[in-house]
């Protein structure tokens, strides 16, 4: 089945979800608060943009408190994008402040801060903890779009390989970095190492479907058909609307001689991407397996 594609101009929205482990509920809320724009297509600097708002809502800020600290950024710094533009931004009490020309600003309260909390005299620790872990949680993810890119095109593959490699040193729990680097192995059929690599994506991120689907799919080629069933079971629980995973799930059931079991992913394929060749079969086998039962009940009446 067809997998993701990334583009190096642009990112789609499934793009921005995969690439900065985000849920749709998430993304969506920060449209509705104004933090972000409904688009179909992300540019790098979006993705920056998305990230920092990813990680700022980890410090448990809430949106509101996040949109006026921006727009005060906005008004007395005159940056166009402030979630981009600032070197660093982080918590303090309830508002945002950024580090902007070598200082930091609280640009609600229109303020020069000092790096040490006046109250207590301590360095702001926590400030400077952010600040490592934003550099480094940037360098991993333009590593990652930067081997997504290399991925493009068959002679580098292997740059991409390695930078995936480099990635994972950096951040073992990178869970699109593992399933690239996965996918790769698979492709160079090392289906051993793939699927300790999806293995750990989803342990990394139980709640990643792709990974479930990914694992699914390499435990197939090994032919251990009833773990890739549970595999694909999980991608679809996680995401019921995962067409791919209906469609595998269907094919691996016939495999096992268990068609009653694949009728509804072959039917629920078809109701979710009714178009083309994979519906056109789905739509066949689903025909099949129909005409089968009431051939079968035909001939159990008739032996009553």
């Amino acid at each position: 089945m067809p997998t993701e594609i990334t583009t190096s101009d642009s990112y789609s929205r499934q793009d921005v979800l995969r690439i900065l482990r985000l849920h749709p509920r998430q993304l969506a809320g920060w449209e509705r608060a104004g933090l972000s724009v409904v688009k179909e297509s992300y540019s790098f600097e979006d993705l920056v943009r998305l990230r920092r708002l990813r990680d700022l809502s980890t410090s448990r800020i809430s949106s509101r408190s996040i949109r006026a600290g921006i727009d005060a950024m906005r008004r007395v710094s005159g940056m166009t994008n402030p979630l981009v533009e600032a070197a660093s931004i982080a918590r303090r009490g309830s508002r945002l402040v950024f580090r902007h020309s070598g200082a930091l600003v609280d640009p609600v309260a229109q303020q020069l801060l000092f790096d040490f909390d006046p109250q207590t005299s301590r360095p702001l620790a926590v400030v400077h903890a952010h600040e490592a872990a934003i550099d480094k949680a940037m360098q991993v993810q333009e590593m990652f779009l930067q081997a997504v890119q290399l991925e493009e095109h068959t002679a580098t593959i292997g740059q991409a390989q390695q930078i995936y490699v480099d990635l994972l040193e950096l951040d073992p729990n990178h869970a699109p970095g593992c399933i690239n680097l996965g996918t790769i192995y698979y492709n160079q059929k090392l289906y051993g190492r793939a699927e300790q690599l999806y293995r750990r994506a989803t342990i990394a991120d139980p709640s990643y479907a792709l990974a479930f689907f990914d694992l699914g799919n390499v435990l197939d080629e090994l032919q251990r058909l009833p773990e890739a069933v549970e595999a694909y079971k999980r991608a679809i629980a996680l995401s019921p609307s995962y067409a791919d995973a209906h469609y595998n799930l269907a094919l691996t059931y016939e495999r096992c001689a268990e068609r009653r079991r694949a009728l509804p992913h072959w039917l629920a394929y078809v109701r979710l991407d009714p178009i083309g060749p994979w519906a056109t079969h789905a739509r066949s086998q689903a025909r099949r397996i129909l005409a089968g039962e009431k051939l079968s009940i035909v001939k159990r009446h008739a032996s009553k």
